[in-house]
């Protein structure tokens, strides 16, 4: 895939692009700030942009705001969001934001200490390009932790437990795999979770639909 990043750490930048190199992706451009990963989106129009929260030219969250800017300008393109706090507010803001183009590009937001463990990393990067949605698995424990959503609070403990793993990215086989369940059994428990949720199939890509709904019951205040 064709990706661009945007990292002004330079010993991080670099070692992004070297990982995807390593892997057969081609990274287009490597920025410096928001505004270059803007200029660089716009004349590469790449797969993916990989892009850190806090950069200049503020060093706030220059890096969030651009990625929001891609989503509304390009809903084509993936996007993943690298951090180094667990910043929920920050994630729950990308994922709400939808992204309606012909073919929506999925989004992540992934902890900085990810990368390091290449394979979870790597398929990260691959949901994300197939329009899937990412979520560190610690921040989705950090939610899960902050209360009973009111509405999932018709999901069993165990539905609830394999939508977080979904939000984490995992296919239904790493959700049987780490519960210790056949893969039939999760296909049972995601059934019920669109059908608790009112999610029809005609709704499109109801397991993206799902953790929105998860993530938006858990931080409402940021979801629009």
């Amino acid at each position: 895939m064709r990706v661009v990043i945007a990292e002004d750490a330079a010993l991080m930048r670099e070692g992004l692009a070297a990982l995807l190199q390593r892997f057969g992706h081609q990274v287009v451009h490597a920025a410096e700030d928001a505004d270059e990963l803007l200029e660089a989106v716009a004349e590469h129009r790449p797969d993916v942009v990989i892009t850190d929260v806090r950069m200049p030219p503020r060093n706030l969250d220059d890096g969030l705001r651009a990625a929001l800017a891609i989503r509304a300008g390009h809903p084509d393109i993936g996007i993943l969001v690298l951090s180094q706090y667990l910043g929920d507010a920050y994630a729950a803001k990308l994922i709400a934001e939808p992204a309606n183009g012909p073919r929506g590009g999925g989004a992540g937001y992934l902890l900085k200490d990810r990368v390091g463990r290449v394979t979870d990393f790597m398929h990260s990067l691959d949901v994300i390009a197939g329009g899937g949605i990412v979520i560190d698995p610690k921040v989705v424990g950090h939610l899960m932790s902050s209360g009973r959503p009111h509405a999932l609070d018709t999901l069993s403990e165990r539905e609830r437990e394999v939508l977080g793993r979904m939000a984490a990215g995992e296919s239904n086989a790493h959700i049987a795999a780490g519960l210790h369940v056949t893969e039939g059994a999760v296909v049972k428990h995601i059934g019920n979770i669109f059908a608790k949720l009112g999610l029809q199939a005609q709704d499109g890509n109801r397991r993206v639909l799902a953790v929105l709904t998860y993530l938006q019951a858990a931080r409402p205040e940021i979801s629009r």
